[in-house]
């Protein structure tokens, strides 16, 4: 369609897979799912409800009528009796017991956390293969020296390996909170209305302990362990502000790593993968823009701000419940995952093709690493007879006179051959050279990758094995 709106999450960034999730189809189907299990539930609890009935219900799972169940909201305006209506319409010897004693939140409720479960599944096999992928790569580059920044000014070397552990240990934190989030995650089960459960009571002559064990036999048959023990109508919305909070704690993480390889990229030391044919810019030929890290940016933002979506819808309902949440609720959750999913892409597509430029990465060290080692030259010369307090006042003059040789008339460092030429230093440039080893001032920096994939990231990755090597292509 050229003449109307159309989501770019659809036509340009999300996986037919996530898509899927969160369509008309995975939706009503997943309804029929719940009447199915809603049925077989009762029956077996002695309500008036057949084998047959059930065979009937089962046997019109996917093959939806939307023809009819759009005819009828026209009628009677809600989506739910027109698709027990619908329903109806397929199974006639069980028409007359489909949603029996339950509430619109039954399926709608229930099927929104099925839907967000499966989607977190989704997100967290992409997200172990990003980590995945970074590990490889701090483990190939643990031991080449790096400049280090605070404050984005250069500061002691670190590895390129031992800052790519960095960025793992952010989304490490993200995989604990979303393995939570999934663990934790319950129906909303059969409360009815006001979540008194009064319907069912009705239904069951007062009998409590089968309206437990109705719920218990529905939450297994849709594949979790429990319901929330208490509601109003609805779960909590706080559920779907909390499922929120783990999606931006990944954008979080993907923005951090994309504005570092932004900047990287720009120091010429790294870059993401360009293709062949592709196009920079439209007007500068040479340029290599950083386009597939700045959309991880953009769309880490998004999700960031979204995740105040169900933050304030949780903290909006009134009493059982209000249906301000029910607008905001399909387009902020949906959206956030399908933002997710995007930003995953990108990024398996991204870290499976980093570029390191060593020859840069090492240009870049050494024209700083003369500020770093004056303490080293200065125990240097001490052992030589040298006055600590006199060499250090030296060096500070001699560092002084060399910064401003590079920041105000563009020279190269020049403070090694300045200590040469003072002889209170006693230093000759071999002398010198030996101690300007880049490698010798990253620390325990190759020691703390080997530790930290060890420790933290290859148990992770043994235990999802069945699930590495996953890629993504991007479809612009």
């Amino acid at each position: 369609m050229k003449n109307a709106y159309e989501s770019p999450f659809s036509t340009r960034y999300a996986s037919d897979e996530m898509q899927y999730l969160f369509s008309a189809d995975k939706k009503f189907k997943t309804w029929r799912r719940l009447w199915v299990a809603l049925a077989r539930a009762e029956m077996k609890l002695g309500l008036p409800v057949t084998q047959e009935q059930v065979k009937e219900l089962e046997s019109h799972l996917d093959d939806i009528n939307y023809d009819v169940a759009q005819a009828r909201e026209k009628q009677v305006r809600h989506d739910v009796m027109s698709h027990v209506y619908a329903y109806g319409v397929q199974c006639p010897n069980a028409k007359g017991i489909i949603h029996l004693g339950a509430t619109s939140c039954y399926v709608g409720d229930n099927t929104d956390v099925i839907i967000m479960k499966e989607a977190l599944q989704v997100v967290r096999r992409k997200l172990i293969n990003v980590i995945h992928l970074l590990a490889k790569f701090a483990d190939e580059y643990k031991s080449m020296p790096a400049l280090a920044y605070t404050h984005l000014q250069p500061a002691q070397l670190t590895t390129v390996g031992k800052r790519a552990t960095l960025w793992i240990n952010e989304l490490l934190m993200d995989l604990e909170d979303l393995d939570y989030r999934v663990s934790t995650l319950k129906l909303l089960g059969s409360k009815g209305t006001t979540g008194t459960q009064a319907s069912f009571l009705d239904l069951f002559d007062g009998d409590s302990k089968k309206i437990d064990e109705l719920e218990q036999m529905i939450a297994e048959e849709m594949g979790f362990s429990s319901v929330v023990p208490v509601s109003g109508q609805t779960y909590s919305r706080k559920m779907d502000s909390q499922v929120l909070a783990v999606l931006s704690g990944i954008a979080q993480s993907a923005s951090k790593f994309s504005n570092d390889m932004r900047i990287l990229q720009n120091f010429k030391e790294m870059e993401e993968p360009f293709e062949k044919n592709q196009i920079g810019s439209s007007a500068m030929p040479y340029k290599r823009n950083p386009m597939r890290c700045e959309r991880i940016t953009a769309l880490a933002r998004y999700v960031m701000i979204d995740s105040l979506n169900p933050a304030f819808t949780a903290g909006t309902q009134w009493f059982e419940r209000t249906l301000d949440d029910s607008a905001n609720k399909r387009i902020s959750v949906a959206e956030a995952f399908l933002a997710v999913d995007s930003i995953l892409n990108i990024l398996l597509n991204v870290c499976d093709g980093l570029v390191v430029y060593p020859k840069v990465v090492r240009q870049r060290v050494l024209k700083e690493l003369p500020f770093m080692a004056t303490e080293n030259i200065m125990m240097e010369a001490v052992k030589k007879g040298g006055d600590r307090q006199e060499l250090h006042e030296r060096l500070r003059t001699h560092s002084i006179a060399a910064g401003k040789v590079v920041k105000e008339e563009g020279g190269e460092n020049d403070l090694i051959d300045r200590v040469c030429a003072d002889p209170a230093f006693m230093l000759s440039h071999d002398e010198i050279d030996s101690i300007l080893v880049p490698e010798n001032f990253t620390g325990r920096s190759a020691e703390q990758v080997t530790i930290f994939l060890n420790t933290c990231v290859r148990p992770i990755e043994e235990a999802n094995r069945e699930i590495l090597g996953e890629n993504a292509e991007l479809s612009v």
